[in-house]
């Protein structure tokens, strides 16, 4: 009699032989693909290059065709010439060989935007405004931003020759500048916004951020009066893993987990727990994120929420969970290829758009609630996957006008605050500085010869709204009232420079001090202004709130 042992192991033996017979033959139709599909695209590019009527681009072609196979995919998926690896390598180190300045277009010249305090551009004088005639010699009127910055950029140590108009007193100066590793901070600014809550502004996850992170930190520790923090990662697009997993390091246990990716490849696949031990693992911290703040930036907020170890307060963030790694394609180029997911410590994905499934013209969409799953953090309140991270405390986006945007585009908003500095030369003070109602006005009379084809977007919904009725014959049964709404709706520019004031004085503010007290100066300034930050310090000064949404409150599902 057959063993009962024997009448499993048999079947079960005949089950695995199967199932390996169906993965080997799995596996050749893949590898048939595979062969057929390279062939077929060798083919059709050695076909347009031998017989096409015009003789093609033979790089052009192979651009395209690369395009067109990541087309299909996510936006982060795509192919890397070496000519765009020096920027890729600054893009994720935050480093490169240059003189430390940001430059900006106006009209055929090029100007210097930012020098950063400290560096070469900074040490050798310039200023913003400062017109750039020449480089090494060479003219240089009608070179556009992407030519000049790679004439400024070079080895360090190398020196590069810049003749400039000086902003200030119309002088021509030629400056000779030795150019040096420029390293950007992640974090460029960390302060006290009142007697006892720290500040800390991250704006990348670049190389070694997170040293700059820790030194901000203990900066602010040094003395002890450091009782509540607030890390503010709004408009913050992520970057290296890595300096993510050592920030969250700082601020829970060491050995936890505070992310996992998951792939197709084994080398895709990781879980990543922290491996030093914290600063400090209680004081209470508010994170600030809004709908820029994206994968790295997602994971520490993300994480610190799961693990309730931070408030989290804005805005739903972008959503970004994808993991992007450059693949080597031969002759210095790359393939940056998304390979896996991120996920959290609750076990959500922050990925808020699936690109596998597209809309039928293209386009992608948020999941759907039906989908949207629910999980819990370590405390056991209920947090949401289907879309970033969403807040503990949503406050609403700032809004910004169309014509806002359009005036500090066209550059004007930069030239009046070229033009305050200028008759003011005494620096302003950052905490206190507010534009004035008679400053406001001069900006009104600067602004009167400034040609602007503006249109807002309620007028352009009108102008349809009026196609629309003509079309489908309802406009004489409205046209009483269209026309009501078209004189309302009147976009003239003297209007919207008093409708939208305060905006644009904010604007005008912040160039006004970057002028004189850099990017840390308006950062600074805006530690005084900002509501967000207002109601971050108002709810660490606040215990029992800050205990309640830490233990109990769930977050909102959508």
């Amino acid at each position: 009699m057959m063993k009962l042992k024997d009448k499993i192991k048999k079947p079960l033996i005949a089950a695995t032989v199967a199932v390996g017979a169906i993965l080997l033959i799995s596996a050749a139709n893949s590898d048939f693909r595979l062969g057929r599909n390279m062939q077929i695209l060798v083919d059709v590019y050695r076909e347009l290059n031998l017989f096409y009527v015009d003789e093609p681009d033979q790089d052009k072609l192979l651009m395209d065709a690369v395009e067109g196979m990541t087309s299909s995919l996510d936006p982060y998926t795509e192919y890397l010439p070496e000519e765009d690896m020096e920027q890729f390598e600054m893009m994720t180190t935050g480093k490169y060989g240059g003189i430390g300045s940001l430059i900006r277009q106006k009209g055929d010249w090029v100007y210097f935007a930012q020098p950063y305090r400290g560096f070469p551009a900074d040490r050798s004088g310039i200023v913003i405004g400062d017109k750039i005639l020449a480089i090494d010699g060479v003219d240089a009127e009608g070179m556009d931003t992407e030519k000049v910055s790679s004439l400024l950029k070079g080895d360090p140590g190398t020196v590069v020759s810049v003749t400039v108009e000086k902003f200030y007193t119309g002088k021509t100066e030629t400056l000779e500048i030795t150019r040096e590793r420029i390293s950007v901070s992640g974090v460029p600014y960390y302060g006290f916004v009142n007697d006892s809550i720290g500040y800390i502004r991250h704006s990348d996850f670049t190389e070694d951020c997170s040293s700059d992170m820790r030194n901000a930190l203990m900066e602010l520790r040094k003395d002890g009066r450091l009782k509540g923090l607030v890390l503010d990662y709004r408009n913050n697009g992520g970057g290296i893993l890595q300096e993510a997993v050592k920030i969250l390091s700082m601020f829970v246990p060491r050995g936890t987990e505070v992310v996992s990716m998951r792939g197709r490849q084994p080398e895709s696949t990781a879980v990543f727990r922290t491996e030093s031990d914290p600063i400090d693992t209680e004081i209470p911290i508010v994170v600030l994120v809004n709908g820029g703040s994206a994968s790295a930036a997602e994971i520490v907020s993300g994480a610190l929420q799961d693990l309730d170890r931070a408030v989290i307060l804005g805005q739903r963030t972008y959503g970004k969970g994808l993991v992007q790694s450059p693949r080597p394609v031969g002759y210095n180029s790359y393939l940056k290829v998304t390979t896996a997911k991120y996920y959290i410590p609750s076990g959500r994905c922050i990925q808020a758009i699936d690109y596998a499934r597209r809309n039928d013209d293209g386009s992608v969409s948020y999941i759907p609630d039906s989908l949207i799953n629910e999980y819990t953090t370590t405390a056991g309140r209920r947090v949401y996957d289907g879309g970033g991270i969403m807040p503990d405390v949503v406050t609403s986006s700032q809004y910004v006008s169309r014509f806002t945007m359009m005036a500090y585009a066209l550059g004007y908003l930069d030239d009046f605050a070229d033009e305050y500095v200028k008759r003011h030369r005494e620096p302003v003070d950052v905490e206190s500085f507010r534009l004035s109602d008679a400053d406001y006005r001069w900006f009104i009379e600067f602004m009167a010869d400034k040609p602007m084809e503006y249109s807002s977007e309620t007028a352009q919904a009108l102008k349809t709204l009026t196609e629309r009725a003509q079309k489908e014959l309802y406009y004489d049964r409205i046209e009483g009232e269209i026309e009501r709404l078209t004189a309302l709706l009147q976009d003239d520019k003297q209007g919207n420079l008093t409708l939208y004031r305060d905006q644009i004085a904010e604007i005008l503010e912040d160039d006004i001090i970057l002028r004189q007290h850099y990017q840390q100066g308006v950062i600074r300034h805006s530690t005084f202004t900002d509501e967000e930050i207002s109601e971050a310090v108002g709810l660490l000064c606040d215990p029992a709130r800050y205990g309640y949404i830490t233990t109990e409150q769930d977050t909102s599902r959508k």
